[in-house]
C-alpha cells in the first residue's frame, strides 16, 4: 500500500481521512500532543514536525510516495518560507513524492470584474494573502517539474460547512453591497474540496490546476441573505460599494472588492460528483444552531 504524508492536518485533511484509508497508508505532520492524539484517532500515523522549525522537518523525508499539502502560509510576507522549508526537507532523501495536491486560492486571480474565469487565466494576485499562495504554486511547480513528480493545484474559493459559516458576520448585522455593484463570490464545501482531494491523488503525470468550486457563482449579498433567511435573521442592509468600504475592516473588504465567476468545468476530468452543487443544495438539509 503506498504511503501518503499530510502536511497541514486541518478540517479539509480530516475530512478526506475516511476516503483515504484502506487505499493509503496515512501519515500526518502535527506540532502538539493532542494533534498526534487525534490522528491516531483517524488511523494516522502522527509525526512531530513544525514547519516553522526547519530542524524538526528532515524526520519527514524519504517516507512517502505522495503529499498533500494544506497547510495556510505565514500571515505575512510575499512568499511562503514553510512550504519552501518542507520541500527543501523532502528533496534531500533519495525517495522523492511522485504525486503532490496543494490546495491554494482562487484569489491568485485578483480582481476580475465579474467575468468569467478558467484555469487558463492569467493570475494577478492583488493581496500579500494571495500573492503567498501564488508564491507556494510557484514553488511547487519548479519542484515538481525537477523530480518529476506530478502536481495538482486545487484554487478554493470561500470554503463553507455547517461548523464554517459566516454566522457571526450575519448575527453583527455588517452592510453587504446593493445588487447594482455587488462582487460576485464562489464557493465549495469542505466535503467536497475533500473528496476533490481524494481525486486528485489519482492523477498522473505533469503539472494541472483545477478551480476547485462548486457550479453557481453567486453574489456576495445573496449568499448572506440566503444564510440569513435559513437562519430566521434579519438580511444585512445594502450600502454603495464605496460605503461599505468604508465600513468593514481592510481584511473583510480584500474579500469584499473582488469579483469573479469561476468556472469548475475542468474538474470532469477528475471523475467526481460534487455534494453540494450550489450552496442551496446544502441550505436545503441544514439545520441551523439555536
Amino acid at each position: 500500500m503506498p504511503t501518503l504524508l499530510i502536511i497541514g492536518f486541518g478540517d479539509v485533511a480530516r475530512r478526506a481521512v475516511s476516503r483515504l484509508t484502506g487505499h493509503w497508508r496515512l501519515l500526518a505532520a502535527v506540532r502538539r500532543p493532542e494533534q498526534a492524539a487525534a490522528a491516531r484517532a483517524l488511523g494516522v500515523i502522527p509525526i512531530l514536525a513544525d514547519l516553522d522549525q526547519p530542524n524538526s522537518l528532515p524526520r519527514l523525508a524519504g517516507l512517502t510516495d505522495a503529499l498533500l499539502y494544506t497547510a495556510p502560509p505565514p500571515d505575512q510576507g510575499q512568499y511562503d518560507p514553510r512550504l519552501r522549508r518542507c520541500l527543501a526537507a523532502l528533496a534531500k532523501a533519495g525517495s522523492i513524492p511522485q504525486r503532490v495536491v496543494y490546495i491554494s486560492t482562487s484569489g491568485v486571480y485578483g480582481d476580475c470584474g465579474g467575468d468569467w474565469v478558467d484555469e487558463t487565466h492569467p493570475c494577478r494576485p492583488s493581496s500579500a494573502r494571495a500573492q503567498r499562495r501564488y508564491d507556494a504554486e510557484t514553488t511547487l511547480r519548479r519542484f515538481a517539474i525537477h523530480h518529476g513528480s506530478s502536481l495538482t493545484i486545487l484554487r478554493a474559493p470561500g470554503i463553507y460547512a455547517a461548523e464554517r459559516l459566516p454566522l457571526a458576520r450575519l448575527a453583527s448585522g455588517a452592510p453587504n453591497i446593493v445588487p447594482s455593484e455587488d462582487s460576485i463570490s464562489n464557493h465549495i464545501h469542505a466535503d467536497d474540496l475533500a473528496l476533490l482531494c481524494t481525486a486528485a491523488l489519482q492523477r498522473r503525470g505533469g503539472v494541472r490546476i483545477y478551480n476547485a468550486c462548486d457550479e453557481q457563482p453567486l453574489p456576495v449579498g445573496d449568499w448572506y441573505d440566503r444564510l440569513a433567511d435559513a437562519t430566521g435573521r434579519a438580511r444585512p442592509p445594502r450600502l454603495s460599494r464605496e460605503q461599505v468600504r468604508q465600513q468593514v475592516s481592510p481584511a473583510l473588504w480584500s474579500f469584499l472588492a473582488e469579483s469573479r465567476r469561476l468556472s469548475n468545468a475542468r474538474l470532469a476530468e477528475l471523475r467526481v460528483r460534487l455534494t453540494y452543487p450550489n450552496v442551496d443544495a446544502f441550505l436545503a438539509g441544514w439545520t441551523p444552531p439555536r
